[in-house]
C-alpha cells in the first residue's frame, strides 16, 4: 500500500486569535512553523478582523481583548495599551510582533476556497495575489492529515431580511462595512442591533448626522454592573457549546449575555441617544416604517445585525447539518475526526479561543501520533 504524501502536518485556517494561539500550542508541543505545520490567513496584514474595524473604536469601548498566550514574553498587553489610539492599529501591531517573536511565518494574503477531503486526509485550496497588479491571482493547494479551521466570523455578515429592503434609495451598510461617522454627516441614519458595535456606531455618529434612531429586534438588557460576570459569561458558554454540539445556528453572545452599563453607555442612556425602538415592520424608499403606520426618513441604515461563522470553504467536507450549524463538540468535528475548530461557538470570546487552542493543539499532536503522520 503506497504511503499518503503530505506536505505538512497541520494546516491552520486564520491567523486571528484563534489560529495564533494554535500556532502559539502547536509550536510549544514540537511542531516547526512552516514546516510541520503551516497557517494561511485571508488578511493582507496581521491583526485577523480588528484590522477591518472602525476608526473610531478603541480598546475597552468593545469586549475585553484578552492578552494571547505568551505574549507577555514580548512585554505586551492590551491591558496597558494605549486607549487613545484607534483599537485596530494596536491589535495589528501586537500580533504582527507576536507573529515575528514566535516564527509562526504566517502565509497571507491566502484566500482559503475549499477543503476537500482526500483517501487518507484534506487538500487545502486557497489563491494568493500575483507577483504584479495585473497578474491573475495563483491558486495552490497544500495536503495535509489534520486541519484546524480558525476562520472566526468576520467574512459572513449577518443581514436580515425585511420587506421594501430593495426599493430602498439609500445606503445599507453591515457592521463590517461601516469605517467612520463622517460618511454620514447630515443624514438620518437608522442603526439596527442590539450590541455593543450598534451602540458604539450611535455614540459616534451623534453630533455628526441629521438624525439618529435605534432599533432592536428584541429589548436591550443592560446590565447594572459596568463589566461581564462570570455567571452570565458561563452562561452564555453554555448556551453555545450545546448549540455547537447539537448542529444548531449558533445563538447571539449578546442576546444571552446583555449589555455591561459603563459609565460612558450609561451617560448616553442618561441624556437620551440609547433608547431602543421596536423593529421596523418594513423598509420604503425613502425610510423606514413600523406597523402602527409611524415613519422615520432615512438616508442610510447601519445593520449592526452580527456575523455567521465562515465555513463556505469547508462545504466539500460536507460537515453542515439541517439546523443550520455543524457538529463540533471538544472543538473537533463529530462527522470528521480530521477537522478541529478553533474560536467556534463557545471558543469564539479571545479567552475561549486562547484556551481552546492549547486543547486543540493537543488534540491535533494526538491525532497526528495515531494517524502516524
Amino acid at each position: 500500500m503506497t504511503e499518503p504524501t503530505y506536505d505538512t502536518s497541520v494546516v491552520v485556517i486564520g491567523g486571528g486569535q484563534a489560529g495564533l494561539s494554535t500556532a502559539f500550542y502547536l509550536r510549544r508541543l514540537g511542531l516547526d512553523p512552516g514546516n510541520d505545520f503551516v497557517v494561511l490567513d485571508r488578511g493582507p496584514g496581521a491583526g485577523g478582523a480588528w484590522q477591518f474595524r472602525w476608526e473610531a473604536l478603541r480598546l475597552g469601548y468593545a469586549h475585553r481583548v484578552n492578552d494571547l498566550p505568551g505574549m507577555d514574553e514580548l512585554g505586551l498587553s492590551f491591558d496597558t495599551a494605549d486607549r487613545h489610539a484607534p483599537a485596530k492599529d494596536i491589535v495589528a501591531d501586537y500580533y504582527g510582533r507576536y507573529e515575528e517573536h514566535f516564527g509562526l511565518q504566517v502565509v497571507r494574503p491566502a484566500e482559503v476556497t475549499s477543503v476537500t477531503p482526500e483517501l487518507d486526509g484534506l487538500a487545502v485550496s486557497f489563491t494568493l495575489p500575483g507577483i504584479d497588479a495585473d497578474d491573475e491571482p495563483e491558486t495552490k493547494t497544500v495536503r495535509a492529515p489534520v486541519v484546524v479551521n480558525a476562520t472566526g466570523t468576520w467574512g459572513a455578515p449577518f443581514v436580515p431580511y425585511y420587506p421594501g429592503m430593495n426599493t430602498f434609495a439609500g445606503r445599507h451598510l453591515h457592521t463590517s462595512e461601516y469605517r467612520n461617522a463622517e460618511e454620514f454627516r447630515d443624514q438620518a441614519v437608522v442603526v439596527v442591533g442590539g450590541g455593543t458595535s450598534a451602540i458604539g456606531f450611535l455614540m459616534e455618529l451623534e453630533g455628526v448626522a441629521k438624525s439618529l434612531v435605534w432599533v432592536s429586534r428584541r429589548p436591550i438588557q443592560f446590565l447594572d454592573s459596568q463589566g461581564l460576570d462570570v455567571e452570565a459569561g458561563a452562561s452564555a458558554v453554555a448556551l453555545q457549546d450545546a448549540a455547537a454540539r447539537e448542529g444548531r445556528a449558533l445563538p447571539s453572545i449578546v442576546s444571552t449575555t446583555g449589555v455591561p452599563r459603563s459609565r460612558r453607555i450609561q451617560a448616553g442612556i442618561d441624556r437620551g441617544l440609547l433608547v431602543a425602538h421596536p423593529m421596523f415592520d418594513k423598509i420604503e424608499p425613502t425610510g423606514v416604517r413600523w406597523s402602527n403606520g409611524s415613519f422615520r426618513p432615512a438616508d442610510a441604515i447601519i445593520w449592526s445585525t452580527g456575523f455567521r461563522p465562515e465555513l463556505r470553504h469547508l462545504a466539500p467536507l460536507k460537515l453542515r447539518e439541517k439546523e443550520g450549524g455543524v457538529v463540533v463538540g471538544g472543538g473537533v468535528s463529530w462527522r470528521n475526526p480530521r477537522v478541529f475548530f478553533a474560536g467556534y461557538g463557545p471558543t469564539a470570546s479571545t479567552i475561549g479561543a486562547n484556551r481552546a487552542g492549547r486543547t486543540i493543539a493537543r488534540q491535533v499532536v494526538a491525532t497526528l501520533s495515531k494517524l502516524g503522520a
